[in-house]
């Protein structure tokens, strides 16, 4: 007798919760049903792409093979046959030509290319990597390229008749051969697919917004540098992790467990009119009575310093620039004599100028940790602004986090405030303007801006943010980089900018990092942060031996160079990773471009060749290797000084940490130890840079002279930069610096013997142009 009141009063009790529950499993429900809905449209999204991927391969495959299989049809031609049989190349060019009425050019040229290396750079370089792809498969190649009149498709393949030298035929199409099958895809209304090589787009169908994660998807093209990149709108998860099946499904229980509950809530006893009057109001009128939530999102505020307080209406105070600052490939210059902070803001204004020009409205802007920095920035921002860019400031961070950032925070744009390698009062800009790296003329025409008053003055100035993204960088190279087994190293930054980055990033992909000298400090107490030097890797060599370590790895000031010591103590030359990189690199990129400057070893050419990619020699400089890469196509680029430049898997810009992660993952996946590895390259005998003072200041006034009157017997004379010889059995250069007043040497050669016998030459050379020269060697 005394339970049933109490179940009756628990059954009353929990009525009139029934239209609440109702009410909470309704939009439990709908939202389950709409978030399952996405992920269903999402999927259809992302699988009509890739079917449209797919089918693009293959269409843009038997096009690629339909012109590679003509041109091996014209070379077999009794016409064509003939003329390469008398040695006739032009007739043979002809022949073929004659036959392919669509072809813009066509090149027979011998197999040496000396006749297509001496016409750069006006032939531009893409008819020499495609010659040298087909002569290195022995077989038909294509590519794209890009040329004066736009991207053209070339196509090289291996030329010969008995009894004649051999030689290489290239036939130029328009790029629409390869590009119309993608005129008529469907990539449905959020997609989007771009046939690429390397970096460059040479067709894009679709949203454009969804162009920088299509390498997610990206599909290559059998036997070609090419792939089919695919972007699909971002799959929106269901519901408690479900699939989208799950999620609707399970809607569907939810809503009728709602109509249930609203059911047994109607069923119960009707009240009165004025009970009804004071019941509380039910989750869903709550709900509909609450107002919506706002969200103040804190917009960044501007930081405004003393130096531009009167941005809006002040012009840069008159100051005296030296014309000699502005460089082949950076800006640069002694703090107190040619640079100071009003220069700087003339820089700034200049670069926004050119920004405006071409409607480019934000820019990143960083520093390295020389005491000269915060005085750089503050003036260069002022400058910024007065040309109305929006600046954001990401601090003290190295050269490549600044390059990063124009990346990550998609303004293609940004100023490295650093005098890298260089001594304490140097200081200087790298420049990023629309993705290119200013150098040459783009160098100057900032000089020439400030000159002729060609400055922008904004009726509004532009705003300055602050950013972190050093977490940013090191979660994106850490999830592309994971060692298979930890590495014990070294790490030595020389008290530059990548002291606290640098080891954080290694760590994160799992090397076990024993720091030296990464406390940042702009006056470089313990050594010059320049790891081609010699001498300033004895501190890593002996610590590499007292730790037991692996490797050690060192950084330049402003991090975007790398110089690598095993633990016997060996100064592994740069040009002999770029060795390492490059045999990594075309595992996966068969017949890709790697590109080196002039004072690499003369083994990287044949090194490359044997991996089946393609070497290209060009000027050094960390723009110009930028612009050839662009201009290439290249997977990956190295410099003698220890910049290399990634474009397979990163951004294609010079970074020192990355490259030292890279080399990592290589060396953690050998069973040898990395000093076996690092000892199997190819040897030989080399110097370090030497350098000399150029007399009167002028190292290129000197060069130049030198190469009107040095004569070398027996020697192959490049003059893509400087004055490199070549011989069977080694090479020796000399070139201007374009960052200090010396002339920068190196030697390279099979032997000792065949060294000594080179420099001896050079030393001759130039002690009779210039008979006081000091001369090291």
């Amino acid at each position: 007798m005394s339970q049933t009141p109490t179940r009756q009063l628990s059954a009353a009790q929990l009525r009139p919760a029934l239209p609440i529950a109702a009410a909470v499993l309704g939009l439990l429900a709908l939202w389950m049903a709409w978030s399952g809905w996405r992920q269903w449209q999402g999927e259809q999204a992302r699988q009509q792409v890739q079917a449209a991927r797919d089918q693009m391969v293959q269409d843009t495959a038997r096009a690629l093979k339909a012109e590679t299989d003509r041109l091996a049809r014209q070379l077999a031609a009794p016409a064509t046959r003939s003329a390469l049989a008398a040695g006739d190349l032009a007739g043979a060019a002809a022949a073929i030509r004659r036959d392919w009425p669509d072809a813009g050019q066509v090149d027979v040229l011998p197999a040496g290319l000396d006749e297509a290396y001496a016409q750069l750079p006006k032939s531009g370089f893409g008819r020499i990597a495609v010659a040298e792809a087909a002569l290195a498969a022995d077989a038909p190649v294509a590519r794209m390229a890009k040329e004066a009149g736009g991207a053209r498709l070339l196509v090289a393949a291996p030329a010969s008749a008995p009894g004649r030298p051999d030689a290489v035929a290239i036939v130029h199409l328009p790029a629409t051969r390869v590009a119309r099958a993608f005129e008529t895809v469907d990539v449905g209304s959020d997609g989007y697919l771009a046939l690429r090589q390397g970096d460059f787009s040479v067709v894009e169908r679709g949203d454009r917004a969804l162009a920088g994660a299509a390498e997610a998807l990206a599909t290559a093209i059998p036997g070609t540098e090419l792939r089919v990149s695919a972007g699909a709108p971002a799959t929106p998860g269901a519901a408690f992790g479900m699939g989208a099946m799950s999620a609707l499904v399970g809607a569907g229980v939810l809503a009728v467990m709602a109509l249930l509950a609203l059911v047994g809530w109607k069923r119960g006893p009707r009240r009165t009119p004025e009970a009804a009057a004071h019941t509380e109001p039910t989750l869903v009128q709550a709900l509909q009575q609450a107002p919506a939530p706002t969200s103040d999102a804190a917009a960044p505020v501007p930081i405004v310093s003393k130096e531009s307080t009167t941005v809006e209406d002040s012009k840069p105070a008159a100051v005296s620039i030296d014309p000699g600052i502005f460089r082949a490939y950076d800006i640069r210059g002694v703090i107190g004599q040619s640079l100071d902070a009003g220069v700087a803001e003339h820089i700034g204004q200049a670069v926004g100028s050119l920004m405006r020009d071409r409607d480019l409205p934000d820019i990143v802007v960083g520093r390295d940790g020389r005491l000269s920095g915060p005085d750089m920035v503050a003036g260069l921002i002022a400058g910024l602004r007065k040309a109305g860019r929006n600046v954001i400031d990401i601090g003290l961070a190295p050269t490549p986090l600044v390059y990063f950032g124009s990346f990550f925070l998609r303004t293609g744009c940004c100023i490295a405030v650093t005098g890298s390698h260089n001594p304490p009062d140097y200081n200087g800009f790298k420049i990023v303007v629309g993705g290119d790296t200013l150098s040459g003329d783009a160098i100057t025409d900032l000089y020439d801006r400030i000159a002729g008053g060609r400055l922008h003055n904004a009726a509004e100035p532009g705003s300055v943010s602050q950013r972190r993204i050093d977490d940013d960088y090191l979660e994106r190279i850490a999830h592309d980089v994971q060692l298979q087994r930890p590495l014990k190293v070294v790490v030595d930054a020389g008290n530059g900018v990548a002291g606290e980055l640098g080891p954080r990033v290694l760590r994160a992909i799992g090397a076990d990092v024993v720091p030296l000298y990464c406390e940042v400090d702009g006056t470089f107490p313990n050594h010059h942060p320049d790891p081609s030097e010699p001498h300033n890797l004895e501190d890593l060599i002996a610590t590499v031996q007292r730790e037991g370590a692996d490797l050690g790895l060192a950084f330049d000031g402003d991090g975007d160079r790398l110089g690598v010591v095993t633990r016997e103590g060996v100064n592994i030359f740069p040009d002999r990773l770029l060795m390492l990189f490059a045999a990594d690199v075309l595992e996966r990129n068969p017949g890709a471009v790697i590109l080196y400057d002039v004072k690499c070893t003369g083994q990287l050419s044949g090194h490359v060749l044997r991996h089946g990619g393609s070497p290209l020699m060009w000027k050094t400089g960390h723009s110009l290797i930028k612009a050839k890469m662009r201009e290439t196509g290249a997977e990956l680029a190295g410099e003698m000084s220890g910049h290399f430049f990634f474009a397979e898997r990163w951004f294609g810009f010079d970074d020192g940490i990355y490259s030292a992660a890279r080399l990592l993952e290589i060396l953690a996946g050998r069973e040898e130890s990395p000093s076996e590895v690092l000892g199997a390259l190819p040897g030989g005998v080399s110097t370090p840079e030497i350098k000399i003072d150029a007399p009167d200041g002028d190292p290129h006034a000197f060069v130049e002279g030198f190469r009107s009157r040095a004569s070398f017997e027996g020697g192959r004379i490049s003059t893509i930069d400087g004055v490199r010889v070549d011989w069977p059995d080694g090479w020796g250069l000399i070139r201007a610096s374009n960052t200090t007043p010396v002339l920068v040497l190196r030697f390279d050669a099979d032997n000792e013997d065949a060294l000594q016998r080179i420099q001896n030459v050079f030393r001759e050379q130039l002690l009779g142009f210039q008979p006081d020269l000091p001369i090291p060697f």
